[in-house]
């Protein structure tokens, strides 16, 4: 984890940042699976987001205090870029010039944001409806991995005008 610092801009209000290795994971719609009369619900995705969570909590400091004020979370995902990104023969290392920089593709932005909040749940901060600014953004990258930032703001009263 990263302490950015305090910013000036919002007394008290602390930032800081880690990094998750690896290809980000999105949230999975629940699975049912009928047993006689009976019908259950499994998640295929428990050892994903354990390990997930495994990675956010080794990177806090100890001990550790849930947050329980207004946050601002930024993400940042970056993917794996598909082979034919990459020229062929000699030149399969190397990036084609019309190589996108943007992933528009699937897995969906709200569905890996849903999985870093609740994976932050109970570690991070103590419920994800703490957050109540995001920004998130999914490109292409040699490295993938997933950069959070978490904001902690100050929850003064609007100013009017």
């Amino acid at each position: 984890m990263t302490v950015i610092g305090i910013d000036p801009g919002q007394t008290g209000a602390i930032a800081f940042s880690f990094t998750v290795p690896g290809v980000p994971i999105a949230k999975k719609r629940p699975r049912f699976v009928r047993k006689g009369n009976h019908v259950g619900t499994y998640n295929c995705q428990e050892t994903e987001e354990g390990r997930l969570r495994f990675d956010i909590a080794r990177q806090l400091p100890t001990p550790w205090i849930l947050l329980n004020a207004p946050i601002r979370v930024t993400c940042h995902f970056y993917m794996k870029r598909p082979r034919c990104h990459y020229g062929t023969g000699k030149n399969s290392d190397k990036l084609k010039n019309n190589a996108p920089y943007r992933h528009t593709s699937r897995p969906d932005i709200d569905n890996l944001q849903k999985t870093i909040y609740d994976c932050c749940n109970q570690i991070v901060w103590g419920d994800d409806a703490f957050v109540c600014e995001s920004f998130s953004r999914k490109e292409y990258s040699e490295s993938p991995r997933t950069e959070i930032t978490v904001e902690v703001l100050e929850d003064g009263q609007k100013e009017s005008g």
